[in-house]
């Protein structure tokens, strides 16, 4: 698998990337395993989790197989710390939390450092430089490699890498950022990727496939072991399954059709070969459905099609942001 440097930084890691959100939840040490191998196998480097993911066992799986499994310095480890589990404060970015955070899923994961740590999301109640001389502290000692943050704003992203670039050399340049993106949600086009490309911070999409949406699976109704068809998961597919996510679900089939693959291919070579996209991170049900995402590798679309894709799926920009979205 090609491998991609993560932003303006010297990380290299796998143009896709292993989502483990379901890991000790939804799918099990087996299923887990499996899929992790077949990972490795195809080259794959980053592996993406966080520390609320399945409570916690998320984390905890991933560390039980790595070194019995796959080789420790084969693997990019990225975590994340800042969500929690409060009704009241549903994000914690102080000093305080973070770094207990950090120390807890080092302990998980059976490793002394991770590879890259993201700031899960922007706290509005703790001070952004304190959330970011954490950030600091943690790559100062040893603890993490590489830094980054998920789920900020334009703004927000543009602030925290700015603060971290007035003192070069004594602050951390921020890596990666974390957000949505797919030919269903193309939000970020407006001020989040602009300002990423601008500052040297590599994209690392979630939900690259809509929420599974965009591989047809739901274009004759929801099957029954989907996670629309999942009391649980079916508030997080209902928002694309509306008309104008049918009319770009239709597009992608018809393109794959023409280029004799899988809607899936399609939606996925899209998003990872977008301008600033380091590594779409892509999460599966089982190894199956990983090695037919995985299989992705040799496929680039035309030009034709991605104008045709683009198009179809453009999201609607208006003042003030239409001068400055434009990729």
């Amino acid at each position: 698998m090609e491998q991609r440097h993560l932003g303006r930084t010297g990380l290299r890691v796998s143009r896709i990337g292993l989502g483990t959100l379901t890991w000790g939840r939804d799918t099990d040490e087996h299923d887990a395993a499996d899929q992790l191998k077949g990972f490795w196998d195809a080259g794959g480097t980053l592996v993406d989790t966080a520390d609320v993911y399945g409570g916690g066992e998320a984390e905890f799986l991933l560390g039980r197989l790595v070194d019995s499994l796959v080789p420790r310095q084969d693997l990019v480890i990225a975590t994340k710390a800042g969500n929690v589990p409060d009704p009241y404060r549903r994000v914690n970015g102080s000093r305080g939390h973070l770094l207990a955070a950090l120390d807890a899923s080092l302990e998980r994961l059976g490793t002394d450092y991770v590879d890259l740590w993201q700031v899960h999301a922007f706290d509005p109640a703790t001070p952004l430089e304190e959330t970011l001389q954490a950030v600091d502290h943690a790559v100062s000692s040893g603890r993490v490699r590489y830094a980054g943050v998920s789920n900020f704003s334009g703004w927000q992203l543009a602030k925290a890498a700015t603060w971290q670039l007035a003192a070069p050399g004594a602050r951390t340049r921020l890596a990666s950022t974390q957000m949505e993106y797919s030919l269903l949600q193309r939000g970020i086009e407006r001020e989040v990727l602009p300002a990423a490309l601008d500052l040297g911070i590599g994209l690392l999409p979630s939900s690259p496939l809509g929420r599974g949406v965009l591989t047809g699976k739901y274009r004759r109704g929801t099957p029954s072991d989907s996670r629309g068809a999942s009391e649980r998961l079916a508030p997080f597919v209902e928002p694309y399954l509306d008309d104008a996510a049918a009319r770009v679900v239709d597009a992608v089939a018809t393109a794959a059709d023409g280029l004799a693959t899988s809607p899936l291919h399609v939606a996925l070579a899209w998003v990872r070969d977008r301008p600033g996209v380091a590594a779409p991170v892509v999460g599966a049900r089982n190894a199956a459905q990983l090695r037919e995402a995985l299989s992705v590798e040799a496929l680039s679309l035309p030009y034709e099609i991605r104008k045709a894709l683009d198009d179809v799926s453009a999201p609607v920009h208006r003042y003030p942001d239409q001068d400055w979205s434009t990729l």
